[in-house]
């Protein structure tokens, strides 16, 4: 919500009532989800969600496939070391299935952040003009802006994850324990402690990807100069800016994602 023209002295929350675009001051997410349910109700807090669901789906089935394929097919016989294998793993999904929908997490980013102008909501035909006028006046490359720190966050996220997931799997089935409940535990566990580590490179793509799309954003450094630029102006604190809300959606989502997946997996073996 915020640019880096200036440092940010308060939190604010961006809403859209009755046809005009304002600003109310908040204290932390919690008051933030209060201002933007009494202003645009339920459906405010799901801007941007049918995109969403649109990329999420067959990435996350591309990214999870992939990892199991090279988890057990691929990395094995060439990674001796077993604890190394999920790390690798997760890390080679990853880059591979953020790379090829890089383009759309643009569009989706700027679907969900707030409108240009009281006249120019952000629906999905805004955006894609938008875009249209991006890679016009930039070139199609430019749909690739902000891959790098969005790489950064998750890659990192992918191999931390993975290999903590794996590390908890081990030792509840050392002690005898095993399904759709465990999996959501150690997934939930492994989410919560990667998206603490990486928040700095969330925080990082979630500007970039802000600014290109901004007709007055003029150049955007590379990204470690425009982080630097972030804890010189903001604080160190901007770094774990939204923290709270983006754990509040990993911790559970990663738990239910693995659970499902390693449930349906059981069912499709057993059947």
């Amino acid at each position: 919500m915020s640019s880096l023209s200036r440092p940010i002295t308060t939190e604010v929350v961006c809403v859209w009532d009755h046809g005009m675009f304002r600003t109310e001051r908040v204290n932390g997410f919690v008051d933030a989800v209060r201002h933007v349910w009494r202003v645009e109700g339920a459906r405010g807090l799901w801007k941007g969600a049918g995109t969403s669901l649109v990329i999420g789906v067959p990435s996350s089935t591309s990214y999870i496939l992939t990892y199991d394929h090279l988890l057990k097919v691929v990395l094995p016989p060439l990674l001796p070391h077993e604890p190394t294998v999920p790390l690798v793993a997760g890390i080679l999904a990853r880059s591979a299935i953020t790379s090829i929908v890089s383009p759309l997490e643009l569009i989706r980013t700027n679907l969900q952040s707030t409108p240009l102008s009281p006249h120019n909501p952000h629906t999905l035909s805004s955006v894609l003009t938008s875009v249209r006028a991006l890679v016009q006046k930039r070139g199609v490359l430019s749909l690739w802006r902000g891959l790098g720190p969005t790489l950064w966050r998750d890659v990192p996220f992918s191999g931390l994850y993975w290999a903590s997931y794996e590390a908890w799997k081990r030792e509840f089935n050392r002690n005898g324990r095993d399904g759709a409940w465990v999996a959501f535990i150690c997934g939930a566990v492994s989410g919560t402690s990667a998206a603490l580590i990486t928040s700095p490179f969330d925080v990082l793509k979630t500007r970039r990807q802000a600014l290109v799309m901004s007709p007055s954003s003029g150049h955007v450094s590379s990204s470690i100069p425009f982080l630097l630029r972030i804890v010189r102006t903001e604080g160190v604190s901007a770094l774990f800016a939204g923290i709270s809300p983006r754990v509040a959606k990993i911790a559970p989502a990663c738990g239910i994602m693995i659970a499902c997946f390693e449930g349906i997996g059981k069912i499709l073996n057993n059947s």
